[in-house]
């Protein structure tokens, strides 16, 4: 049985020959014991020196697939995709986090690429701008989140897409609060604030391989995801015009 959770030393090598900076995949997950054994199965090899499948609020056998499938497995009592990640973020140990969707939807060899920026200095995040695959009340949503981040801060974003990358110190330096839906926005607005430089390069979005979609393919719980986003961009951006008056 593979064990992803153990530290890897087929390490890979940067251009000039040094090791290069190793990684963590976080796959956040809720429910999902159709795929996750699969999906942590189905990982490329000699890529992630830690794989952590952080369940939170789970009802099924998630966490037990999981490491079944030889995931170091982490739990978050309290739902919402943002507490899930913040559990992950307690725990992890390599430089360089990961995050993929739980479902088979997002390629993880990817991963080399999205995480290039970031072992050679020239980044500290990088978000996957996902180029196909999502629904019409998703693009929809999408863009009104990045457009409101443009009008408040002046950074033109692609995309709010869950397949990133980010150095560990930086996302600690962020100090997320937000433990839902709006996580992943957080990370861009706070990013901005910090002055994180912060790359978005293309990748596929495909469709999930098993179970139920929790938010995509449910008109009620898009709504409520896509509020709980545009009202973190809001929140955050009104926290920081109080901040500006105050000081």
């Amino acid at each position: 049985m593979p064990d992803h959770s153990k530290t890897s030393t087929d390490q890979s090598l940067d251009a000039n020959g040094a090791p290069a900076l190793r990684l963590a995949l976080v796959i956040p997950a809720y429910n999902e014991e159709a795929v996750i054994e699969s999906t942590v199965r189905g990982l490329p090899r000699g890529i992630f020196s830690e794989v952590i499948v952080a369940v939170n609020g789970t009802t099924d056998q998630t966490a037990e697939r999981a490491r079944s499938a030889g995931a170091q497995v982490v739990i978050s009592p309290q739902k919402g995709y943002g507490a899930a990640c913040l559990a992950a973020l307690a725990v992890v140990q390599s430089p360089v986090m990961v995050f993929l969707q739980a479902d088979g939807s997002e390629d993880a060899a990817e991963a080399v690429r999205l995480t290039a920026p970031i072992q050679a200095g020239t980044a500290d995040l990088v978000i996957g701008a996902r180029t196909s695959g999502l629904r019409p009340h998703q693009q929809w949503g999408n863009q009104l989140a990045v457009t409101l981040v443009r009008w408040f801060y002046g950074v033109r974003y692609q995309d709010l897409g869950p397949f990133r990358a980010i150095r560990t110190a930086s996302l600690r330096q962020l100090d997320l609060q937000e433990l839902a839906w709006g996580w992943t926005v957080e990370m861009q607005v706070r990013a901005i604030e910090e002055g994180l430089r912060v790359v978005e390069l293309p990748v596929d979005c495909g469709v999930r391989q098993a179970g139920e979609e929790k938010v995509s393919g449910n008109w009620r719980s898009s709504v409520r995801a896509g509020w709980r986003i545009i009202a973190t961009v809001v929140g955050l951006a009104m926290t920081r015009w109080h901040r500006r008056r105050a000081g």
